[in-house]
Formats: structure tokens, C-alpha cells, sequence
């Protein structure tokens, strides 16, 4: 059986260059393929102190915490979580989500009249809005709840947890931000670098990045200093994907768009390992975590499946490598006094772990970032972070 996923070096730096030239593109004009949403919030770096609250809201559980800056230091000091995916919002008004939200952050024991500012990640496709608001573009993950496409995301809550009676504070300030950019502020608190980038393997996928103001040419500014861009990554539309892939899309319920988040995310790799054994006994709703359990153990598994999982599995980290590459040569081409680049990641399929305990997914990426990125140009991917997605969103609370 040949390797149908496998690709040279020389391929991998044709994907890099082709990321590049559609980031390029997405910076000048909306409605591109890497679509590159400026997010209006200064991240600041020299946060000592300040007590927020962080919302959550993924798609699965709603979760809301209190964390405190001491000397610079994040704390994390509790978190209440409830579900509220799919099937809890059904049938859902704005009000009810609210009331829903209102109710676990009135349980939280820290808030107090201290606290008097928000930081909600929200995963949802957003437009950021100057005052670091968001108006919400449409719905994923089988959410729908009426009334709240093409409203701001932020300050409508805010009111209503204002209003609410068990709430024992008046907040003055919400920042909404999505988790990408979430994982790049949360790696903010790593010094010593030039520019900085947010990763999400997990589920799906999605790159953040700081941009110069100036460089964002959509948007006109004359301003200085450097701002988050959302890239939207996952609908890149990569050279060198297979028959394979082309199928999973056609199958998809959004055929011809998220073609990248296809070929590497854990929502998809299962499909791609079926579609390739259509032909044989699979139970149907084998994904990504079931290839990653053949991997660690193989027994009594057919070899020729234990081997494709491997290749599907490498090409995913060899796909994440050359999309990082391509933003880096963005960045460093933006400015050329850029060298080293700090790359904070989040994702269960880029933290995954193989029989030895071993980061095997974020090792590969390693190895092949050192053969595509430019001459001089590093990145370096810091250790996994305690809950980025919360401690992003303080830092944009206090920005």
C-alpha cells in the first residue's frame, strides 16, 4: 500500500508559501479565504495586579472563574462549570442563556465588588468591535439560540448580570475574544520574544498571531504597535491533499470550506481513516481519539490500518508545521527584525500523548518547524498551559 499522505519537504514549503500568500491576501480585503479578523484589544504585558471574572463557553460546557494578578502572576482561585451545548440550549431566547449564565456566576465564592470586569472567551465566529465588544456572525456547533446573530455578544450580558439579584457587584467593562487569541494572550506571560502566535489543534483548528496595525491594510490605520488577528485558519484550502480528502469534504454538511481543518483536527481524522477503509469493519463513529488509542496500542489490530492511522496521524503534524511556517514568514516579513517567536498551543490532538508519555504530535511538529521555517527564524512551542482559554480572556479583561 502506498503512502498517499505523505509529502516531501519541497511540498510542505509550497503549502507554507501558499498560507502566506492567502494570509497576505486576507489582510488586504475582507470576504477572503483566510479571513484574518482584527481583534480590538492592545494585550498589555505589564498587568500587575487586578481580580477578574473569565467566561468559557466552547460549545460543550459554560464555565466561570475568578483569577487574580499578583505581581504580574496569573491565579486561578475557582471555577464552577455547567453544559450548555446543543441540546441544554434548545429552544433557548437570549434571556434564557443569561439567566442560565447568571445563575453559576452568582455561585461563584470570590466574586466581590472588586471585581468590576469581564473576559469572555466566546468560540463562536465573531467580529470584533473597537470597543473589544463582539457581534456574533452565525452559530456552530448546533447551536441556535434566536435573537442573538448580528448583536454584540458582550454587553447585552453584562446588563443582564448587572440586573441580576444574586450578583453582589456592578461590572463596568466586557471583552470578547475567541479561544485562538485566548491562547495567544495566555502566552503573553512568556518574556524574551519578538512576536508571539496562538494554536488550536483540537477538534478543529485555527491560528492567532500579533500584526503591526499599519500592515492590516483593510483596515487604514495609521496607529502604531500591534494588535491580534484571528486568522480563521481552517478554511485554507491547501495544495497536495489526496482523493481522500476530497471525499471527506463531499461528505461533510459544509462541503468546500474548513478543507485544512479536514486534513488535520481531531473531528475529522476519524472520517479520513474510514473513507480510506470504507470498505471494512469500522465501527461508525470512529474519530481522532480512536486513532490515537490504535497507536499506543496496536493489538490485534489489522497492520495495514495500524499503519495508515500512523500516516494520517503524521501528515496532520506536518500540515500544523507548514501552516506555522507560513504565518511565521508573514510576521517576520512584516518585519524582518523578528527572530524568535513564541508559539503558545491548545488542542487535545496537539497535547496528545503516546504509549511512552511522550508529546509524540507536538514533537513532530518540532522537528519539522526546524526544517521549514526561514534561516535564523525560530519558534518555540512553550509547555502546555493550565487553561489558556481563562487566563487569555483575564488578560483582555485588564487590557
Amino acid at each position: 500500500m502506498d503512502n498517499i499522505f505523505d509529502l516531501t519537504t519541497e511540498q510542505l514549503k509550497e503549502i507554507a508559501n501558499s498560507l502566506q500568500a492567502k494570509i497576505e491576501e486576507g489582510l488586504k480585503k475582507d470576504g477572503m479565504e483566510i479571513s484574518n479578523i482584527p481583534t480590538h484589544i492592545t494585550p498589555k504585558q505589564d498587568i500587575t495586579d487586578g481580580k477578574v471574572l473569565t467566561l468559557d463557553w466552547g460549545g460543550t460546557n459554560f464555565r466561570a472563574a475568578i483569577i487574580e494578578f499578583r505581581k504580574g502572576k496569573p491565579y486561578i482561585l475557582e471555577v464552577k462549570k455547567k453544559p450548555l451545548s446543543a441540546k441544554e440550549t434548545a429552544g433557548f431566547k437570549q434571556a434564557d442563556l443569561f439567566n442560565e449564565m447568571a445563575m453559576l456566576i452568582s455561585e461563584l465564592e470570590n466574586l466581590d465588588d472588586k471585581v468590576s470586569h469581564i473576559g469572555y472567551c466566546f468560540s463562536y465566529p465573531a467580529a470584533s468591535r473597537l470597543n473589544g465588544d463582539a457581534i456574533l456572525l452565525r452559530w456552530t456547533k448546533g447551536i441556535e439560540v434566536q435573537g442573538m446573530v448580528n448583536q454584540p455578544v458582550g454587553e447585552p450580558l453584562m446588563t443582564h448580570l448587572n440586573n441580576y439579584k444574586n450578583i453582589r457587584t456592578t461590572f463596568t467593562n466586557i471583552k470578547v475574544i475567541n479561544d485562538t487569541v485566548a491562547c495567544l494572550f495566555a502566552g503573553l506571560s512568556e518574556t524574551g520574544y519578538d512576536s508571539y502566535m496562538g494554536l488550536i489543534v483540537g477538534t478543529g483548528t485555527n491560528m492567532a498571531s500579533l500584526m503591526p496595525l499599519d500592515k492590516i491594510e483593510k483596515l487604514n490605520s495609521k496607529d502604531e504597535g500591534v494588535i491580534p488577528v484571528n486568522l480563521e485558519s481552517g478554511n485554507f484550502k491547501p495544495p497536495h491533499l489526496t482523493i481522500v480528502d476530497r471525499l471527506v469534504d463531499a461528505m461533510s454538511n459544509n462541503q468546500h470550506s474548513q478543507l485544512f481543518e479536514k486534513a488535520i483536527s481531531g473531528g475529522y481524522l476519524g472520517e479520513i481513516f474510514k473513507t480510506l477503509f470504507y470498505n471494512q469493519r469500522i465501527k461508525y463513529d470512529f474519530d481522532g481519539s480512536d486513532i490515537a488509542k490504535m497507536l499506543n496500542d496496536p493489538t490485534g489490530k489489522p497492520d495495514s490500518q495500524v499503519i495508515a492511522a500512523q500516516w494520517i496521524y503524521d501528515r496532520s503534524a506536518k500540515l500544523v508545521a507548514a501552516s506555522l511556517a507560513g504565518l511565521a514568514q508573514v510576521i517576520t516579513a512584516q518585519n524582518p527584525d523578528i527572530r524568535k517567536i513564541c508559539l503558545a498551543a491548545d488542542g487535545s490532538v496537539f497535547w496528545g500523548r503516546d504509549k511512552h508519555n511522550e508529546t509524540y504530535y507536538k514533537n513532530l511538529v518540532a522537528k519539522e518547524l526546524d526544517i521549514l521555517l526561514p534561516k535564523g527564524v525560530t519558534i518555540s512551542i512553550i509547555d502546555e498551559m493550565q487553561d489558556p482559554n481563562l487566563i487569555g480572556s483575564a488578560i483582555s479583561a485588564l487590557s
